[in-house]
C-alpha cells in the first residue's frame, strides 16, 4: 500500500511531538503507514526522550511501509538550525514550505497516497515572505497546473463529532467575507463539496444543508436579504443541475444532533460559522480537509501550540484522526477513479 506523506509543519511547534506520538500509536497498523518529510535530527531526540526506537532515513517513499512497524521513516529534506521548541523562527520558513512542496509533488506523482500536513504558524511565515492566507490556498497554488474531473477546489472542509462543514469564505475578515458571498462562490464550493462527498466519501445522492448568513436565515427579509437575493436562488439553480442542497437554513438550529441526522454536510458561509460547531463537538479530534484537489490532503484541526511545544503535553488525537481520514479518502478515490 502506498504510504501517506506527512509534512514537518513548524518544527518549533507541536508538530514533531504529535508525529512521534501518532507513529507510536499507529505503528502496528500497516494501513496507516506514513513517512515524515523534514530534519531527522528533530525526531531522533524526541524518540530517544520517549524511549522509542530511533527514526530511519529513507531515500524513496516506497521504503516506508516495510520500516513503519519498527522505525519512524523520515525523508530528509532539510536541516533545521537554531531550533528552540516554543519559539518560532522565520529562518525555518523555507524548510517548512519545502516539506509541503515535496509532499504535494510525491502525491501528484503517485509515490504518496495522500498528504497530511502538520500545523504551520502563518504569521511566522509571513515574516519570511509567504504570500498565502493559509495551507488551503497554498495547496491550491501548488496543484493548479494539475487537473482532474473531481478537482474544482481548493475548498476547506472541517470534520469532527459527526459533522462536516465546508466554507464558502475562509481566511478573511468578516466584513470582507460577507461581500464575497456571491452566487458564483456558493455554486463553486457547493459543487466541489457535492463531488467530494460522492467521490472521496463514497456517498450516493448526498444532501447538503446550507447555513443562512443572517440570524434566522434572514427572517423572510426582515433581518437581511442575502438569503432571498443570493443564497436561495443559487440553491434553486444548483438543484436544477443535480446538486442536492437546501435553501438557507437558520444556523442557530442547524448543528444539534437531530438536525445533523438529516444531512451529510453543511455549507457554511464564513470561517467561524463552520469551525465553532465542529470544534465544540470534537475539539481534540477534528480534521481539516482540502476538497477539490487532484490529491488528498488532511490536517489536524489545531495550530502549532507554541505555548506547550517541547513539554510533552501535546495530544495526537487530531493528527491520528487526520491520518486515518487521509487513508479513508484516498482509498475511496482510488476505488472511484481507478
Amino acid at each position: 500500500m502506498t504510504p501517506l506523506a506527512l509534512t514537518m509543519g513548524d518544527p518549533a511547534g507541536i508538530g514533531p511531538e504529535i508525529t512521534i506520538k501518532a507513529w507510536s500509536k499507529l505503528r502496528d497498523t500497516s494501513d496507516y503507514a506514513f513517512f515524515v518529510i523534514g530534519d531527522v535530527s528533530i525526531y531522533e531526540k524526541l524518540l530517544a526522550d520517549a524511549h522509542l526506537p530511533p527514526p530511519r532515513e529513507i531515500t524513496d517513499p516506497s521504503q516506508a511501509a516495510s520500516l513503519f512497524t519498527d522505525h519512524l521513516p523520515v525523508l530528509v529534506s532539510t536541516q533545521i538550525d537554531d531550533l528552540e521548541f516554543g519559539t518560532p523562527n522565520p529562518q525555518h520558513a523555507s524548510a517548512i514550505t519545502t516539506s509541503i512542496e515535496q509532499a504535494v509533488s510525491l502525491s501528484l506523482n503517485g509515490k504518496a497516497s495522500a498528504v497530511v500536513t502538520c500545523p504551520i504558524a502563518k504569521e511566522n511565515l509571513y515574516k519570511a515572505g509567504f504570500e498565502f492566507p493559509g495551507h488551503t490556498e497554498y495547496l491550491g497554488k501548488l496543484c493548479e497546473a494539475h487537473t482532474a474531473p473531481y478537482a474544482k477546489g481548493p475548498v476547506m472542509l472541517v470534520e469532527g463529532g459527526g459533522l462536516r462543514c465546508a466554507l464558502v469564505t475562509i481566511h478573511k475578515p468578516l466584513s470582507e467575507a460577507i461581500a464575497d458571498i456571491t452566487p458564483e462562490a456558493i455554486s463553486q464550493v457547493a459543487k466541489t463539496l457535492y463531488g467530494a462527498l460522492e467521490v472521496d466519501y463514497g456517498l450516493t445522492n448526498p444532501h447538503i444543508a446550507m447555513a443562512g448568513l443572517n440570524p434566522h436565515a434572514g427572517e423572510n427579509g426582515s433581518l437581511g436579504m442575502t438569503e432571498i437575493n443570493i443564497q436561495n436562488p443559487t440553491a434553486k439553480t444548483l438543484r436544477s443541475e443535480g446538486v442536492n442542497i437546501s435553501d438557507a437554513r437558520p444556523a442557530d438550529t442547524l448543528f444539534h444532533a437531530e438536525s445533523r441526522s438529516g444531512y451529510d454536510a453543511v455549507l457554511a458561509m464564513y470561517h467561524d460559522q463552520g469551525l465553532i460547531p465542529v470544534k465544540t463537538l470534537d475539539f481534540h479530534g477534528g480534521v481539516n480537509i482540502t476538497l477539490g484537489l487532484p490529491i488528498i490532503r488532511t490536517s489536524p484541526d489545531h495550530g502549532t501550540a507554541f505555548d506547550i511545544a517541547g513539554k510533552g503535553l501535546a495530544r495526537p488525537d487530531s493528527l491520528i484522526a487526520a491520518i486515518k481520514k487521509a487513508r479513508f479518502l484516498a482509498d475511496n478515490r482510488t476505488h472511484y477513479v481507478g
